[in-house]
């Protein structure tokens, strides 16, 4: 364990007015406590206008050192990870520091014999076994590149992630277990390599032995590799500012954009996260429910807690197979203590009903969390009481894939924690809120647009390939602040409540899908004209996604079509982003110069139809009482 965290009031307090009169200080004093193989020589250069940011100049380190190495004289015989499958009768597997530091060095001598060299962009598409983990570290170990994409993604959407990376190598399995399906997995990879002529070599994992096309020169398997491979591995000296992963996001245009984190700012910032949110204590077990495909299952599945020492647990299945007690058995057979989830998870369990939660005594648990999206307050008081039994505090965390790691948060039993709201910002996070126009809002009981003023060590550096989009989506909005895309608003008591998105992005079960992706995925299909997709309140998702679809043939609209759309957007994205209620219209509410007013769209699925507002000016005010006429 480090010593940095932040264990009373009064200390969290100091460090707050340490991180505004003395950041870099406050950051250097944070980082020493890590293993450098040279410290760096200047602290941070940043400006947000172009933007660019560093922290650590000159710095050499390597995060698996910090993951592991440094823990092996002490803590080697520690568990460091735990595998719990989908399959409850299938026997979980736990990994010491030892042995995962053997794991990961072997997969990492593996993908040295494929040839992949130090800045080689490699593309992870697995499901939640232990391989993934091994992979991912393995890559940071030599110095590659990762770039996880969840498997449930589709064909097209692991082919344009492929490309954009530019990655020369995949690792993936023959197949997946996710609740009661067996999903295969190397297929999608093998048709999406079709047009990505960049993979050289492709690992494959055995998980569910099943026959698959392996292409000769190709392909590989893992499971014949490693018998070849070495255990022990040195790590890569990389420099603060590599690039330690690059992690798709959607946006408010129609193509994902590729965030890059680097090596020793977001070492520095998931270690200090993670210890100081969680309060995580000695031999305590963690679990996230997260999946590594995303970056919650980055930050802290693997690299927080593991840069902390921590066992942290992996889960391969759902929270509803076999039935929805499921997240509650393993809690109580491998003495969970800290368990973060969704509120999308919480609700799904809340929904089956209490009979699947009271079997289950939960006594290990100290510390809940919540992680994705705003948790309502019928969900907070749910989880509150019946999971954590009135004596867990909640941390209801907010930040971002651009972020890296959670900015504001309660910190557990240390800073205030309120229902429906995130909370105080950590030490070393500036937030501010401020009108359309850009001026900040000051004092309490205000509401606006979510920015943050001074950089921390985890921000997003660029997205890959682009660097003008990062600059416009982050930074141009306003000047010489970094845009959350969020509104908030600031309670009598300084404590923020996030209160949804500002831009045409829809947050689904805590995942971020642009609008604009998704009506392209759906304009796909060649009887389609046109669409627009909005975001409406979901009891369960948070969000659902409603799709209004104009079609060349009116006769064809029905169920039959609807179930056509949904397969065509999980071709082009994945099931994940299907729409949850699609009307089929006429024409849509436009602007005389042809802009879609998704405002009213917006208004019509939440069933606000008497606030409007004037419909006079478009440019053809009459649709408008059709949509509404039609609301599903």
């Amino acid at each position: 364990m480090m010593n940095f965290t932040i264990e009373t009031k009064a200390a969290y307090d100091g460090a707050c007015r340490k991180s505004i009169q003395q950041p870099e200080e406050f950051w250097e004093e944070i980082a020493r406590q890590y293993l450098w193989r040279r410290p760096w020589t200047k602290t941070l250069e940043w400006n947000f206008d172009e933007p660019r940011v560093q922290w650590f100049l000159d710095g050499k380190v390597n995060i698996t050192e910090n993951c592991l190495d440094r823990h092996l004289s002490q803590k080697g015989n520690q568990t460091a990870l735990i595998w719990e499958p989908n399959d409850p009768g299938e026997p979980f597997r736990r990994f010491t520091y030892l042995e995962l530091h053997a794991h990961v060095c072997r997969m990492a001598n593996v993908l040295k014999n494929m040839g992949v060299q130090k800045g080689d962009r490699i593309c992870i598409y697995m499901p939640m076994i232990p391989e993934l983990a091994f992979a991912v570290l393995a890559c940071a170990r030599i110095g590659a590149i990762h770039s996880v994409v969840f498997a449930g993604f589709s064909v097209n959407a692991v082919a344009d992630r492929i490309q954009d990376a530019g990655c020369a190598f995949v690792i993936t399995s023959d197949g997946l277990h996710r609740g009661a399906k067996q999903i295969p997995v190397k297929s999608v990879v093998d048709e999406a390599l079709l047009t990505c002529p960049s993979v050289h070599k492709v690992l494959v994992v055995n998980r569910l032995n099943w026959p698959v096309d392996m292409k000769a020169g190709r392909d590989i398997w893992y499971h014949e590799a490693r018998e070849e491979a070495d255990d022990v591995c040195e790590p890569a000296e990389m420099d603060s500012e590599d690039p330690l992963f690059i992690l798709y996001t959607s946006g408010s245009t129609g193509k994902p954009k590729g965030v890059v984190h680097t090596c020793g700012g977001y070492m520095v910032y998931a270690g200090y996260t993670f210890a100081n949110v969680f309060q995580y204590r000695e031999n305590e077990v963690y679990w996230c429910t997260a999946d590594v495909g995303w970056v919650t299952g980055h930050s802290y599945i693997l690299y927080g807690p593991l840069l902390n020492g921590a066992a942290s647990l992996m889960f391969e299945g759902i929270p509803t197979f076999p039935d929805p007690g499921r997240f509650w058995q393993v809690i109580d057979k491998h003495r969970v203590n800290i368990f973060y989830t969704a509120p999308t998870a919480i609700r799904s369990l809340m929904a089956s009903g209490l009979d699947h939660v009271l079997p289950y005594n939960l006594h290990s648990l100290r510390v809940l969390g919540s992680v994705g999206e705003p948790i309502n307050e019928e969900a907070w008081h749910w989880y509150h009481t019946h999971v954590g039994k009135g004596k867990c505090p909640i941390v209801d965390t907010w930040w971002q894939t651009e972020t890296g790691g959670i900015l504001i948060s309660a910190l557990a039993g240390i800073t205030e924690s309120k229902p429906a709201h995130a909370g105080l910002p950590l030490p070393g996070i500036q937030p501010i809120l401020v009108d359309s126009d850009g001026k900040e809002l000051e004092g309490n009981n205000v509401e606006g647009h979510l920015c943050i003023r001074f950089p921390w060590p985890s921000i997003l550096r660029t997205t890959w390939g682009d660097h003008e989009r990062c600059r416009i989506n982050y930074f141009a909005t306003y000047k010489g602040l970094y845009f959350t895309g969020d509104g908030a608003r600031r309670d009598e008591n300084g404590l923020y409540r996030i209160i949804g998105r500002v831009d045409d992005v829809i947050n689904v079960s805590g995942h971020r899908f642009g609008t604009a992706e998704i009506e392209n995925a759906i304009n796909q299909n060649k009887k389609v004209v046109e669409s627009a997709v909005v975001g409406y309140p979901h009891e369960i998702k948070g969000q659902g996604i409603y799709a209004y679809v104009i079609l060349a043939d009116k006769t064809l609209a029905g169920g039959p079509m609807r179930e056509e759309i949904i397969e065509t957007v999980a071709e082009y994205i994945g099931r994940i982003a299907k729409p949850d209620k699609i009307q089929f219209v006429s024409g849509l509410p436009k602007t005389r110069s042809g802009k879609i007013m998704r405002r009213i769209l917006r208004k019509v699925a939440e069933g606000e139809i008497q606030s409007l507002g004037d419909t006079t000016t478009l440019l053809d005010p009459l649709v408008v009482d059709e949509i509404i006429e039609g609301r599903l």
